[in-house]
C-alpha cells in the first residue's frame, strides 16, 4: 500500500494560508529528488500523480492546485498532466479508465482537466465529494462507483463499457502506471517536473515558494 504524503493536515491549511515572499533557496534532497528513472514523455510538464481515495489529494486539489497550476501554466509554460495511481483505492483500475475516457473526450473537445465543464474535472471532483465529504465508500461494488461519475458527467454506463474496451483508452490508462514507482518515494500528491524532478512536498510551505521551484526545476 502506498504510504500517504508527510505533509500534515496542519501544513497543508499553512500551505494553502501563506502568502510569504521570502528569498528562496532549493536543494536537492531537501525540496526536489532527483528521479533516477525519469517518466517517459514528459518534457515541458507538471505531473501530479493522485488518487480518488487520498485525503491529502483532495486537499491539495481544493486548495493548492486551483492557485499553482495556473500560474505554472502561463508563467512557467509547463503542462498540467494529472496521473491515477489504478494500485491505491478499492476502484483504482475502473477510475483509471474512466478518466483516461473523459481526458480523450475532453481534449477532443479542446478542454483541459482543469477547466470546469471537462469530464474530467467532473468526474474527480464527484468522486472526492462523494469519498471525502460524504463517506461513499461503493460497497454496492463497482456499479455504484461508476453512477457517481456517471451522474456528474451524463455519460451512461453501456457508453462507458464500450469505451473501456477502446485502444486508446487502454493505453491511456496504461501510461499512468509508471507512475506507480514515483508515489512509493513520499507518497501522493505527487509533483513531477519535466518527468525528472520529484517536488518533496513536505518542503513545500507557500505558494510562491511551489511556483517558484517548478520554475527552477523546469529551466534545468
Amino acid at each position: 500500500m502506498l504510504r500517504r504524503t508527510l505533509l500534515t493536515a496542519a501544513a497543508t491549511a499553512a500551505l494553502v494560508c501563506s502568502v510569504s515572499t521570502s528569498a528562496f533557496a532549493f536543494e536537492a534532497g531537501t525540496d526536489y529528488v532527483v528521479l533516477d528513472k525519469p517518466l517517459p514523455n514528459a518534457e515541458k510538464t507538471l505531473i501530479k500523480i493522485w488518487s480518488y481515495d487520498c485525503p491529502f489529494c483532495f486537499k491539495y486539489d481544493v486548495g493548492v492546485d486551483p492557485r499553482v497550476i495556473p500560474q505554472v501554466e502561463k508563467e512557467v509554460g509547463l503542462k498540467f498532466v494529472p496521473m491515477h495511481v489504478e494500485t491505491k483505492g478499492k476502484y483504482g483500475r475502473v477510475a483509471s479508465e474512466y478518466l483516461a475516457m473523459c481526458q480523450l473526450r475532453d481534449e477532443a473537445a479542446g478542454l483541459k482537466s482543469t477547466d470546469k465543464d471537462s469530464l474530467y474535472k467532473k468526474a474527480k471532483g464527484a468522486w472526492y465529494q462523494a469519498y471525502h465529504k460524504k463517506g461513499q465508500r461503493w460497497n454496492e461494488g463497482e456499479a455504484a462507483f461508476l453512477k457517481t461519475a456517471a451522474d456528474a458527467t451524463g455519460i451512461s454506463d453501456a457508453d462507458f463499457q464500450a469505451a473501456r474496451k477502446d485502444p486508446k483508452v487502454v493505453a491511456l490508462a496504461d501510461s499512468w502506471k509508471v507512475c506507480y514507482d514515483v508515489a512509493k518515494m513520499q507518497g501522493i500528491p505527487a509533483y513531477v517536473v519535466n518527468g525528472k524532478y520529484l517536488i518533496m512536498t513536505k518542503s513545500i510551505r507557500n505558494f510562491d515558494g511551489m511556483v517558484k521551484l517548478i520554475g527552477e526545476l523546469a529551466a534545468k
